[in-house]
């Protein structure tokens, strides 16, 4: 059995382009942990090394149960690694078309409290996917931790131009286009895709994401898919994923947690629409989920 440091590796869980995580086996503490390791073709490279011990830092100093926590870091054979929680019960991405509607949006909504959490730190993660998504075992309602920061970056350092990062399916417009900075309403964006995604088990844009739609001048740039047919689903949730996924930032809720208030709490619609039948415009829809958070925000003051 393969060795990092102390650590018996077990399985291999996952491997990108930049690092391969393993489940392993620390000895000392009797428990199963899991181990990231930089790939070998990119050891010597000092950029790529140095973000991923950036990654590492992050982590260890985001304290919160909603955030995958950092351990240990070592290096072996000139690759370093940083030790991690094992959360035992998968990822989002085996939940994608697998769940019923209400549990599909109370996990994209604990997804939210998650993501919130990191930009609360100052982090936006830039690469929000289901994949990144762990789900916490245990008997409760599953939790759910945000995980993977390679992509993350301050936001302190976000409103100039930087790498393109991340994935093109969950990829905000700005962030794609390196028009100008951004900030966390990208990461909003990409919790958008993911509700849709464990709603209907399938991307809104396609794998491309809408950055290639408006590239090419296909019609799923400018309109959000159906949600299924017959589905017990609030009735604004379509209004609010077209918020969430619009091209403006300015049209999406302005943060994570009014995201995900308005999915556990949806704000009905009053007066007559402004966009056509059935429809309240991006930017109200917007408002009206940060003016779900702000009342919910008060209430909870007024009752301590």
């Amino acid at each position: 059995m393969r060795k990092l440091g102390r650590y018996l590796l077990l399985e291999r869980l996952g491997a990108g382009s930049f690092a391969t995580v393993w489940k392993a086996y620390d000895p000392e503490l009797d428990t199963e942990v899991a181990v990231k390791v930089l790939a070998e073709n990119w050891a010597a490279n000092a950029d790529v090394r140095e973000r991923f011990l950036t990654e590492a830092r992050l982590l260890r100093r985001i304290a919160s149960p909603r955030v995958v926590r950092v351990h240990d870091v070592g290096v072996q054979e000139d690759r370093p690694y940083f030790v991690m929680d094992y959360v035992r019960g998968g990822t989002l991405a085996d939940r994608v078309g697998q769940c019923e509607p209400q549990e599909a949006l109370r996990l994209a909504a604990e997804a939210g409290y998650a993501v919130q959490v990191l930009h609360e730190a100052g982090v936006v993660h830039r690469d929000v996917k289901p994949s990144n998504l762990l789900l916490a075992a245990g008997p409760a309602p599953a939790a759910v931790l945000v995980a993977d920061l390679g992509s993350a970056k301050q936001l302190a350092d976000a409103s100039g131009l930087t790498v393109t990062t991340g994935t093109p399916a969950y990829m905000a417009p700005e962030q794609a286009f390196q028009t100008g900075g951004f900030d966390g309403r990208a990461d909003v964006y990409a919790l958008a895709v993911v509700t849709y995604e464990l709603l209907t088990g399938q991307k809104p844009f396609g794998p491309g994401g809408r950055a290639a739609s408006l590239l090419t001048d296909q019609p799923a740039a400018s309109t959000l898919p159906a949600l299924p047919a017959g589905a017990e689903l609030p009735p604004n949730l379509a209004l609010l994923l077209r918020s969430a996924m619009s091209v403006e930032p300015a049209d999406r809720p302005a943060t994570a947690q009014a995201f995900a208030d308005a999915l556990l709490a949806p704000v009905p619609q009053s007066g007559p629409p402004r966009e056509g039948p059935g429809w309240l415009t991006p930017r109200a829809v917007g408002l009206a989920s940060a003016a779900v958070f702000t009342a919910a925000t008060l209430l909870g003051w007024l009752r301590r």
